[in-house]
């Protein structure tokens, strides 16, 4: 597979994993409460505003015009809760899932963040085609 028809799908993947995270916020609101750290206020508006930023980032990203912004809106999103995700790693004995899990998901994080950034970079604006080798 060339290199654009991977980036498309990877773009695509990326998406719908944020479009239906945004959804299961919705859809789900107990999960997301219960790994909300206790010292965030207002637990129940930050994880419905995440989902619905989520979602309408996701969506963003599959259209052309708007994939930049989605893309730097995702990797602000990936930052801004990432202090939530160092927490949940430093007391998971109060959460669900084990230790190793909470662990080995802080640098996942930031393979997310690469990802999204991976589409901050201009794809097919005006006709003009990314070449990923001329940025290097």
């Amino acid at each position: 597979m060339e290199n654009r028809k991977i980036r498309t799908v990877m773009k695509y993947l990326l998406a719908i994993s944020f479009i239906g995270a945004g959804l299961n916020h919705f859809a789900n609101p107990e999960f997301y409460m219960g790994i909300m750290p206790p010292y965030l206020p207002w637990p129940s508006a930050l994880h419905l505003t995440a989902g619905f930023f989520e979602f309408v980032f996701g969506v963003m990203l599959l259209i052309p015009r708007f994939q930049k912004w989605a893309a730097w809106g995702l990797v602000a999103l990936l930052l801004a809760v990432y202090p939530a995700n160092i927490h949940m790693a430093v007391h998971h004995e109060l959460y669900k899932y084990s230790m190793i899990f909470h662990w080995i998901r802080l640098p996942l994080q930031f393979v997310m963040i690469a990802w999204a950034w991976w589409y901050t970079k201009a794809d097919e604006v005006k006709g003009l085609n990314y070449d990923p080798r001329k940025d290097s």
